[in-house]
């Protein structure tokens, strides 16, 4: 883990320390193996992700609605995708799809050398930059634009993470996706899988994993 990216916040109740250590067991319980995801997921206070009405909440298992049609994904789904992501490897530089109110980007703070995350609406990513402007990740870049074409200047990334679903695979994220790296993505419409995509020498490697419902892939920018 990245400790110089350690969040200080510290609180009491839902807010604290001790209520992240119950979430972190229980994720720990339901199949997450990996330590390292689950330190991250330890450290960053989710509570300041969500809206105030929601914070009682904040450390359940669920998805939670935040603004413009959104959610924040459960933890256990941010968990499950990492740590498909890790499996006997760094992370690297990553590209993530979809910033949202920024949680995942501050977890994959903790454990990637880079973190470059777009958000296709303007209002969203402004919020996110708020809620991560407290923590001081000094590895994170957000960007406003269409997620669809990916970040070719910053290219090629080690992993790749999409927070919303595409009804099929999208090449140009491929072809920014380095040798021997890994993108990660909900797949589907009305039915969903994460689809894990490793490129290898030879081409690419699918695989499929859980069921999952994520808001839909959209291109364009507001």
């Amino acid at each position: 883990m990245n400790r110089r990216n350690q969040p200080q916040t510290q609180g009491i109740g839902m807010t604290s320390q001790r209520t992240r250590a119950r979430m972190v067991e229980r994720l720990r319980k339901e199949g997450i193996t990996d330590e390292t995801v689950l330190a991250a997921l330890g450290t960053v206070p989710r509570h300041l992700f969500v809206e105030e009405a929601l914070a009682s909440r904040a450390y359940d298992d669920d998805a939670l609605p935040i603004c413009f049609s959104q959610t924040i994904s459960q933890p256990y789904v941010v968990a499950l995708m990492i740590q498909a992501l890790r499996a006997g490897r760094e992370l690297g530089k990553v590209l993530e799809i979809g910033t949202g109110c920024g949680y995942q980007a501050a977890v994959l703070a903790q454990l990637a050398t880079e973190v470059y995350s777009i958000e296709r609406i303007a209002p969203l990513l402004a919020k996110a930059r708020a809620n991560l402007r407290g923590l001081r990740l000094g590895n994170v870049r957000l960007k406003h634009a269409d997620g669809n074409l990916g970040l070719p200047e910053a290219a090629p990334f080690d992993s790749i993470i999409l927070a919303a679903a595409a009804r099929q695979l999208p090449q140009v994220l491929l072809q920014q996706l380095a040798p021997g790296g890994r993108m990660i993505l909900p797949f589907g419409s009305s039915e969903q899988v994460l689809r894990l995509v490793e490129r290898t020498r030879s081409g690419y490697s699918e695989t499929t994993l859980d069921a999952v419902r994520f808001v839909p892939m959209l291109t364009g920018v507001e």
